[in-house]
């Protein structure tokens, strides 16, 4: 009776950690699964958010606002000694001649 009890108790065991190892492996792959779900949604909404959207048009610079920001920095420039005046008047005389 003892060695058929020794075997009974052994197979127990082993039936139940094998119950505990398979509970354990599901869990696992199920919370793998979802952080892989997870992964790729995170991935395709940043591909979606940096992928420019082609649809719209570019918007045009106004000539006359770059002019006004060349003016500008040329006028920096002047201010700084970079220019003297007549490379100032020179560049001036360019820019507003287009």
């Amino acid at each position: 009776m003892g060695l058929l009890r020794g075997v009974a108790r052994t197979a127990v065991v082993a039936g139940t950690a094998t119950a505990v190892s398979g509970r354990v492996q599901r869990r696992q792959q199920a919370r793998w699964s979802s952080q892989e779900q997870q992964a790729q949604q995170e991935a395709y909404a940043q591909q979606q958010y940096a992928q420019p959207a082609y649809d719209a048009p570019m918007p045009q610079a106004d000539p006359d606002t770059e002019r006004l920001e060349q003016l500008k920095s040329l006028g920096e420039l002047k201010a700084q000694g970079v220019l003297t005046d007549a490379e100032f008047e020179a560049q001036k005389a360019k820019i507003l001649a287009g």
